[in-house]
């Protein structure tokens, strides 16, 4: 369990500030951290707070790692229909917690999910990251051809 939940709060907003355009927002009493308009984690700052709802943790959307980290006893879809979307909701008043490195780590993947093309540049061009924690890029799928006009 997690027991440094001030620590632990400070310590994942001033990760959070070290990604290219991302800006925490307090939407709903919340506080979450956003790339442009959209949130990549919610409930960034739980830990401090007397009017927070519900346990200590936060939600994150995953892609690469969210089979894993669902199986994980701290994680469990995120409500409110968005885990659906790959959002999970990781606990830290739990016997088993997540690192500090696996919550930046998870942090990050998130961000990438939702940051544009040229934000995920900038970060990738500040600092070499081991290959196993770089997002795979996608394959476009090939184009259908079209068959030449009948004369």
């Amino acid at each position: 369990m997690i027991r440094d939940l001030v620590s632990l709060e400070r310590r994942l907003r001033a990760f959070v500030q070290t990604l290219p355009g991302a800006w925490e927002d307090h939407p709903w009493g919340e506080t979450v951290a956003k790339v442009g308009t959209k949130v990549f984690v919610f409930n960034l700052a739980r830990g401090g707070g007397k009017e927070t709802h519900g346990p200590p943790g936060i939600a994150i959307k995953l892609d690469d790692s969210h089979a894993a980290v669902a199986k994980r006893p701290f994680a469990s879809p995120t409500g409110y229909g968005l885990g659906k979307s790959g959002w999970l909701t990781l606990r830290f008043d739990l016997d088993e917690s997540p690192t500090v490195a696996e919550l930046e780590t998870w942090i990050e993947e998130s961000y990438r999910l939702i940051a544009p093309k040229k934000l995920l540049a900038q970060l990738d061009s500040r600092a070499p990251t081991p290959p196993a924690a770089k997002r795979a890029p996608k394959l476009a799928k090939p184009r259908a051809r079209r068959a030449p006009p009948k004369k």
